[in-house]
């Protein structure tokens, strides 16, 4: 990135501030420091750097009467912090100059900061990046979520095998957030519920069989070039009573703790595996415990500002971010009504005119589902809010004189079918007063499936937001020598206004010599990701070869096996054919699969033994390889998607929401192979489809092929000599020596039940994957379409998606 030198007094200033923070804070003197040190004493003085005008925001927030936004999301994937927030204080290059004199390396200690385990994917990546956005647009904004002090697992491969590992991140502290136990709020579970009368109406009190604390810890979010500071709060759970000491006096060492342990447990992990009635219980806990202290927190905080809470929507905006949230319809209900004391109608009011809801996905595992009787015996008074919420609705329906079963059946906040269960998506639906997809597909799909009856009953309620990516991470920090080219054409003014000025590089597309600047920077990135390839892998990539990536969540919608049928289809087709001048390529694949989703963790396996056997075949003399990267996170991602040539995003049309890989990749250059889906459609639509590689099934050819019985492969295969040797080797062992029978499961899942459509796509992909190798072969054609990628992607920004959301569901003052 093009700076100016810094400015010697600036230099010396913080080179003073680390030098203190490394004395007084970490107790060291230069001499004896060790890298971790020397991290956190930059980590301290920089956020020093923040703190002025993180109080200076809030200050003038209440002083202005400004609305706040809340943002509520049981993930935030906000990456390492240090590199991100000297950007955008501008103070990166005077860190760096202040660390040389002090002979140490900032690329080397901003390392060994690990990545914070507090998301898994997309969803808590986006969380992140809206964060940031707001922050840089002067929106207040607070963020809530929770503390985990283990967060998602570590990823490791053990002979092909994922398994997971505790993820350390807390490990050596975290420099960035600030402890507020005076921040405490109550949570309750269990227990039952009475009816006394109170002030002429029924009162009802929860007493509540276990009760807990949560406690705030606050981590300042910066936006670019200091804008403002906004506030990330996470809860961690906490016993009422750390330890019983008359039971630990008594010998009962064990039992006196077994409450704190129990508390604990809350915030220990993100998505404990809820295959199990157990896990099931603390998923729903966690998303109780952070929603409650949350809503006691804003509440607390408005009332001390404006008084009372008959104003509550014109100064707050809640967002649920997906369906994690949603228990918040119930419990700022019970907030209002029991403990506030407003009666039901005008709290159900404020309540839909407070929330708002994001859908993220259209599966049904992941629109969220409770047992009735987990909910009645875990939170009993809000199954009774559910309960009258759901009938004052279907009552107001019916004097509507809407008296279909069939509708009154489809939004009714109970399944009856298959075991009682509260419907999660319907509530966060009906208690919103916006519900948002987050891509045009996507929004117009839920429209369409699975809020079809609810959109019939409120046509004005489902909004589209696109998503998008803050470029300050995905631009600037991830891809210094890309920024540099880009404000070399564009000019500094690029730094603060990509979304308008990035179009500018269009001129710069048909130009050879632009073509080698663009074509230096991806080769410097690909020779870093390959190193780091060999030194984890011990694999030897070509940085001249076509990299071939796909890291995202392991998921069958997403595809990762029809990548790994590609691969075992080019390994054949390179083995038979040996005299074919074939283009050297390198799959690259990362992402974690649930701890629970066994057919993910087998797909897993099967990119490992493909790796195994086609990097150790001497025949294919290096025009293929193939790794699988471990403990995939923003810190790998950052080094990946810049060195990325081609782009795979090839999940099943109809399922993937939005995606965001799609936009990081595009934006740094790579072109994208993939179906139409998610925001592949309007990504299409910006770039160009002659820039991109689009192939397969469309989202109607998909489910008409779906609701016509249409989902085994094997019809396809007996049409595909080539899909037919690829299964055959998998099924008989060929990448299995060791249990030739491990993958039959899969493939004979593949010929009889092909939901995802993999066979179907199977043959386009081929043909679209030979087209990226013809246009591969000819550098100006190819180089030509990478940088119209990056110059189209500008409207793809996270600001114009948060503008889009303050301006149209937030209603915040322009």
């Amino acid at each position: 990135m093009s700076e100016m030198s810094p400015v010697p007094e600036e230099v010396a200033a913080f080179r003073a501030r680390i030098v203190d923070k490394l004395k007084y804070a970490i107790g060291k003197d230069p001499e004896h420091a060790v890298g971790h040190d020397w991290f956190e004493a930059v980590a301290l003085a920089a956020r020093d750097h923040l703190v002025e005008t993180w109080m200076d925001h809030a200050d003038r927030t209440y002083r202005e009467n400004r609305k706040r936004v809340y943002y509520l999301s049981l993930e935030f994937l906000v990456g390492r912090l240090l590199q991100a927030c000297l950007s955008n204080l501008g103070l990166l290059e005077v860190a760096r100059a202040a660390l040389d004199e002090l002979g140490v390396d900032l690329e080397q200690i901003r390392t060994l900061e690990p990545d914070a385990a507090l998301g898994n994917g997309g969803l808590g990546r986006l969380a992140a990046c809206f964060m940031e956005s707001m922050a840089t647009l002067g929106i207040p904004a607070y963020g809530y979520g929770i503390r985990y002090d283990y967060g998602l697992f570590r990823q490791a491969i053990v002979d092909g095998w994922q398994q997971e590992q505790t993820e350390t991140w807390l490990e050596f502290g975290n420099p960035w957030e600030f402890e507020r136990p005076e921040v405490s709020y109550r949570i309750c579970f269990g227990g039952s519920v009475v009816c006394r009368e109170g002030e002429g109406r029924p009162c009802h009190v929860w007493q509540p069989g276990e009760e807990m604390r949560a406690i705030a810890y606050d981590t300042p979010i910066v936006g670019w070039r200091r804008h403002s500071v906004n506030t990330l709060r996470l809860w961690r759970g906490r016993a009422e009573t750390d330890l019983h000491l008359e039971r630990f006096n008594a010998g009962d060492h064990l039992g006196a703790v077994a409450e704190s342990v129990h508390a604990e447990s809350i915030s220990r992990v993100l998505y404990p595996a809820d295959d199990t009635a157990a896990g099931q219980e603390l998923r729903l806990r966690q998303e109780y415990f952070f929603v409650s202290a949350s809503l006691q927190d804003l509440l607390r905080r408005h009332l001390k500002q404006r008084g009372g809470l008959l104003d509550l929507p014109e100064y707050v905006a809640i967002q649920l971010n997906d369906t994690h949230p949603s228990i918040a319809v119930a419990e700022l209900m019970r907030l209002l009504v029991d403990v506030h004391g407003l009666d039901w109608d005008k709290a159900w009011a404020l309540t839909v005119a407070t929330l708002s809801y994001t859908n993220h996905t259209l599966l049904p595992e992941a629109l969220e589902s409770w047992p009735v009787a987990l909910m009645e015996r875990l939170l009993p008074r809000h199954m009774q809010i559910i309960y009258l919420i759901n009938a004052q609705h279907i009552d107001q329906l019916r004097a509507q004189g809407l008296h279909d079963f069939d509708l009154l059946r489809a939004v009714s906040l109970i399944e009856e079918e298959h075991g009682r269960r509260v419907r999660m998506g319907n509530l966060a639906f009906l208690g919103s007063h916006s519900v948002n997809g987050v891509s045009a597909l996507h929004t117009e799909l839920m429209r369409k499936t699975v809020f079809a009856q609810m959109h019939r009953l409120y046509p004005d309620r489902i909004s589209n937001k696109t998503n998008g990516i803050t470029f300050r991470r995905w631009l600037y920090q991830c891809n210094p020598r890309l920024t540099a080219l880009l404000v070399g054409a564009l000019g500094e003014g690029l730094l603060d206004d990509p979304e308008h000025l990035l179009g500018g590089l269009e001129a710069q597309a048909g130009q050879s010599a632009f073509h080698q600047h663009f074509h230096a920077q991806r080769r410097h990135n690909k020779e870093v990701l390959a190193a780091l390839v060999r030194e984890r892998l011990g694999v030897v990539l070509d940085p001249e070869a076509l990299f071939d990536v796909q890291v995202k969540r392991i998921h069958e919608y997403k595809r990762q096996l029809l990548n790994l049928l590609h691969c075992v289809a080019l390994y054949q087709a390179i083995r038979d054919e040996p005299g074919v001048d074939w283009a050297p390529r390198v799959k690259i694949l990362a992402g974690k699969a649930a701890a629970s989703y066994h057919q993910a963790k087998l797909i897993i396996k099967l990119a490992n033994d493909i790796a195994r056997t086609v990097n150790g075949d001497p025949t294919v003399r290096g025009r293929l390889k193939v790794v699988f990267l471990p403990n995939y996170n923003v810190s790998l991602a950052e080094i990946i998607i810049p060195a990325a040539d081609l782009s795979e995003q090839i999940s099943t049309a109809g399922m993937e929401a939005s995606g965001t890989s799609n936009m990081k990749f595009a934006l740094n250059g790579a072109l994208t192979i993939g179906t139409m889906d998610g925001a592949n459609v309007e990504m299409c639509e910006r770039i160009g489809a002659e820039h991109m590689f689009i192939f397969g099934l469309g989202a109607q050819q998909v489910e008409a092929r779906r609701r016509a019985g249409e989902v085994g492969g094997a019809a396809v295969v007996a049409t595909s000599p080539r899909l037919s040797e690829v299964l055959t080797a998998i099924r008989s062992g060929v990448f299995s020596p060791d249990d030739p029978g491990r993958y039959a499961g899969l493939v004979d899942g593949l010929l009889h039940h092909d939901n995802f459509m993999v066979c179907a796509d199977f043959e386009s992909y081929w043909q679209a994957q030979r087209e990226v190798e013809a246009r591969w072969r000819t550098p100006q054609h190819w180089w030509h379409s990478a940088v119209l990628n990056t110059a189209r992607t500008g409207w793809f920004s996270s600001d114009r998606t948060i503008r889009e959301y303050a301006r149209e569901i937030w209603r915040l003052p322009e």
